[in-house]
């Protein structure tokens, strides 16, 4: 097996970022030969609306259909996301899109997938989408990750851990982490999608659920009515209380250090929703 990747926390990565976003032309014409090479002609480029940790993100429509590219600078640091994407997609698939090829050329690694359609989900407190959301995590939390060249989740916050409670995050679950609504996919027909497995992880089951919480509490839901929601997924009930106390403060650190590296509103909006969660689990509160 391939020696373990160490996914970095995307908040070191560049100080003052929002986003990383340029446009399609910045591609050198060797690595657009290249994409050709295994896509046909390009015939139009329509870049992603949402998301910003690639330098470039389309949708590619080619003589041979559409493709997902994905594509970083090998000189930024966020780089080693390629990596993870590429090392994860023989476990994701068919949760998340297949990947076709990898390019690592002229300074730039890209990756092309099977292009997904769908509307990003909806978290809102009514939403009929989180009872999707909860399919997903269950389908999710049946997945064993222990093959999965990825980082463990003791590595992946090791810098917001008390070394003498990381065993508390120790599982083989494959783990997605980034529970972005714009990451999960909801077709008007078929089975919703994940995608964006950068930050991929291998780790407790419970895990996921307990990341999903912290974006329903930035989508309006109270602690209370987010757990509720976490806790009709399995994997969270096999979860002890003293787990999730420790985690919610682990999530509450890391999205403090996301809003002082990215400052913008939703960094600090989920700064905000973590640290609601931690308090609601503290003990005594």
């Amino acid at each position: 097996m391939a020696a373990d990747f160490v996914a970095g926390d995307l908040a070191g990565l560049s100080p003052s970022a929002v986003s990383l976003r340029e446009s399609w032309d910045v591609l050198p014409a060797t690595v657009i030969a290249e994409i050709e090479a295994r896509t046909g002609s390009i015939q139009s480029v329509r870049p992603a609306q949402v998301g910003y940790s690639s330098h470039v993100a389309s949708t590619v429509h080619t003589a041979r259909g559409r493709f997902f590219v994905k594509g970083l600078r090998t000189t930024h640091p966020a780089v080693q996301t390629q990596g993870c994407e590429a090392a994860v997609n023989p476990h994701s698939v068919p949760l998340g899109p297949k990947l076709l090829w990898r390019i690592e050329t002229d300074g730039w690694d890209v990756l092309g997938f099977e292009h997904l359609t769908g509307r990003s989900a909806d978290y809102g407190t009514e939403s009929r989408d989180l009872s999707l959301v909860v399919g997903v995590l269950t389908e999710l939390g049946a997945i064993e990750g222990g093959g999965a060249p990825v980082s463990r989740a003791e590595q992946r916050w090791a810098q917001y851990l008390d070394p003498t409670r990381a065993r508390l995050l120790h599982g083989d679950n494959l783990l997605h982490t980034d529970w972005n609504p714009t990451n999960v996919l909801v077709p008007q027909a078929g089975s919703v999608r994940l995608v964006d497995w950068a930050v991929a992880t291998r780790g407790a089951g419970w895990i996921d659920p307990a990341c999903w919480v912290v974006w329903l509490v930035y989508s309006g839901h109270s602690p209370d009515s987010a757990e509720r929601w976490a806790a009709r997924v399995p994997a969270w009930r096999s979860a002890a209380a003293e787990a999730l106390d420790f985690f919610a403060g682990v999530l509450a650190d890391h999205w403090q250090c996301i809003a002082v590296n990215h400052p913008n509103r939703m960094t600090y909006e989920l700064r905000d929703a973590s640290a609601r969660w931690a308090a609601y689990r503290r003990p005594g509160d």
